[in-house]
């Protein structure tokens, strides 16, 4: 087997004295997947190893990769990430997901946890309540895309207005409010829901541009997509590209 030493030593972090089965009965197979996504896809770009393995995590989510989720959690881990905030990821997902999708992710987090020795329930990160949440999610949605939002909760046909309410105090007021995870981190992850499971382009675009407006430049991206594209594959990772430059058009013609 050629499998590359850059390679074998990445995998070697990932997962500390694990050899895969798949060696055995896939060896073609996995000299060229381990070649590509752990040498080629990771020195493409200088994306952080933490804020990448998060991405992966937001990713596999989106795409519903239950078993590569649950082999990879633990080497996330191992780069940094946190118990906090792999369930802030999974939390999250459900405003994007929803919960028939989540539900087996977050039981796989509390498994992997459990193995670990880490006790469960971790410590609160909520800091709305239910008196305030809906000021709060308006006050989220300005910070990320801007005055436009102030009001954005009762626009809409009268039929459909309480989804944009919905979308201030349960999307925002209850997740994007929590600790745990920062504005930029939330959006990234946010991203990368969007981009996995396909057919969401006008809020991918949307996301994009929120993604660009605090902080997460085309380049940063870009980056993650690069690094999300053996989770996702190349259609879905191109379709998120065209995404991205999308918004960048609608950005600067504004």
């Amino acid at each position: 087997m050629a499998i590359t030493e850059f390679s074998k030593q990445y995998h070697e972090r990932m997962f500390p004295g694990c050899v895969s089965g798949l060696l055995e009965t896939e060896p073609e197979f996995i000299e060229r997947f381990d070649n590509f996504a752990f040498d080629e896809v990771i020195n493409q770009n200088n994306l952080d190893d933490r804020i990448r393995m998060m991405a992966i995590l937001a990713t596999l989510l989106g795409c519903q990769g239950i078993e590569e989720f649950r082999a990879l959690l633990p080497a996330t881990l191992n780069f940094g990430v946190t118990p906090v905030e792999a369930k802030e990821i999974v939390y999250q997902a459900v405003a994007y997901l929803e919960i028939g999708r989540v539900f087996p992710f977050l039981h796989t987090v509390n498994d992997v946890l459990t193995a670990r020795g880490i006790k469960l329930p971790l410590e609160g990160q909520a800091t709305t309540t239910t008196a305030n949440r809906l000021e709060m999610g308006i006050k989220v949605q300005i910070d990320i895309f801007g005055e436009v939002m102030k009001e954005f909760y009762k626009s809409g046909p009268e039929e459909s207005r309480h989804i944009n309410h919905w979308l201030a105090d349960n999307c925002f007021g209850d997740y994007y409010t929590r600790k745990g995870l920062d504005y930029n981190q939330r959006e990234m992850i946010t991203f990368c829901f969007l981009a996995a499971q396909g057919g969401c382009e006008t809020q991918l675009i949307s996301h994009a541009a929120a993604n660009m407006k605090i902080g997460n430049d085309k380049q940063f991206l870009i980056k993650v997509i690069s690094q999300c594209l053996p989770y996702i594959g190349y259609p879905r990772s191109l379709n998120a590209l065209c995404c991205v430059n999308e918004a960048v058009k609608q950005i600067d013609q504004n």
